[in-house]
This record gives structure tokens, C-alpha cells and sequence, in this order.
């Protein structure tokens, strides 16, 4: 074989094993959502292999992606050229994988960020798009948990510990806010009055 040739695969081979190895989800998409690459992450974690998912529909393997939802939001990434981001924050995950640490998290799936970004052809017109899916269920995690600990520590403040009732504090609180309520009615209605 020709050098040349042989170089060839050589590097090609260490890209699969590349992609085959990073900790991050890779998926390509055609504009009908047809799958044209899955990694070895999304292999690991859908229990589907290339070969079975490559050329047929991604919504067809994973009924719980909103397909309108989803084309809605693959349309910058194809029309604009430009990339999208999901955050976990706004839809905890886009694929609903386990939980990759089932005893030491208190989370039942994978939260995941999701890029979705342009593959423009030698023509310049884009004909796929990549994904990039991000496990993220540690930093949600740890993030729930603070706000869940600042949630109770926002009731500590205004329940007293014995007896479990609102203390001075809170009524003092609700009092000024339904004086200002009482001061500064909205527009076209009557002033309230404040009892006690």
C-alpha cells in the first residue's frame, strides 16, 4: 500500500478513537433528523449502537423528544447558521438517560446541556447539524441541593423553632407590604384600607 494511503488511515483511525473517547455525547443530524454519527457516549448511555440508529429518526427512537419542539429549535442552527444552546435549567434533559451514578446521586436521570451547532457543506449551505449533549447532573445537583438549603433556611428565618409559628419578623413583613398595598393602589382602583 502507498504511504500515503496507509497515513491516511492511520489518522483516521485515531479520530474514531477520538470521538470514540471524549465524555461528551456527539450526534449528527440531516434537516429531516435523521442520524448520520453516535458516539460511543450515546451508545453507552441509549443502549443503542450505530448501527442501529444511523439513517433512521432520531424521534423515532426517543418518543419522549417533542418533535416540534425540536425542529422549532434546530431552525437558526439550519436557516441562520447559527449555534443553540438547551440549558438543563430550562428542560432538565433532551435525551432521558439513567443517571450514570444511581447510589451516590439523588437524581433519577441525566441533566444534560445541549449545543446544537451548523455543519456547513463544501457549498457552504447547511445540510446537518451536530450536537453536542453534556452530562451535567453533578453541577445540577449540587445546585438543587443549595436551593432546596436556602429554601429551608428562608422558612428558619420566619417560623420560630419551638413552636413552629410565624415569628415577629414575618408578621412585620406582611404588615408593611399590605400598608404599601393599602398606599400605592394600582391604576383605576379605589385605595384599600389596612385593618388589624
Amino acid at each position: 500500500m502507498n504511504t500515503d494511503v496507509m497515513e491516511e488511515l492511520s489518522r483516521q483511525h485515531w479520530l474514531h478513537d477520538l470521538l470514540s473517547s471524549v465524555e461528551v455525547g456527539i450526534v449528527v443530524l440531516d434537516r429531516d433528523f435523521k442520524v448520520e454519527v453516535w458516539n460511543q457516549f450515546m451508545e453507552n448511555h441509549s443502549n443503542l449502537r450505530p448501527s442501529q440508529i444511523v439513517g433512521k429518526s432520531l424521534f423515532q427512537h426517543f418518543p419522549e423528544i417533542e418533535q416540534d419542539w425540536l425542529m422549532l429549535k434546530a431552525e437558526p442552527v439550519f436557516n441562520l447558521k447559527s449555534p443553540v444552546f438547551l440549558i438543563w435549567e430550562q428542560r432538565p434533559y433532551l435525551f432521558k438517560f439513567g443517571c450514570n451514578r444511581p447510589i451516590t446521586s439523588e437524581l433519577d436521570v441525566m441533566y444534560q446541556n445541549v449545543t446544537l451547532f451548523p455543519l456547513s457543506s463544501l457549498t457552504g449551505n447547511v445540510e446537518r447539524m451536530c450536537m453536542l449533549v453534556y452530562d451535567v447532573t453533578d453541577q445540577a445537583s449540587s445546585r438543587l441541593n443549595i436551593e432546596g438549603l436556602n429554601n429551608q433556611l428562608t422558612e428558619m428565618s420566619r417560623v420560630d423553632g419551638l413552636t413552629r409559628l410565624y415569628n415577629r419578623r414575618y408578621w412585620q413583613g406582611r404588615v408593611q407590604r399590605l400598608y404599601r398595598l393599602g398606599k400605592n393602589p394600582g391604576a383605576g382602583q379605589n385605595p384599600r384600607g389596612v385593618f388589624f
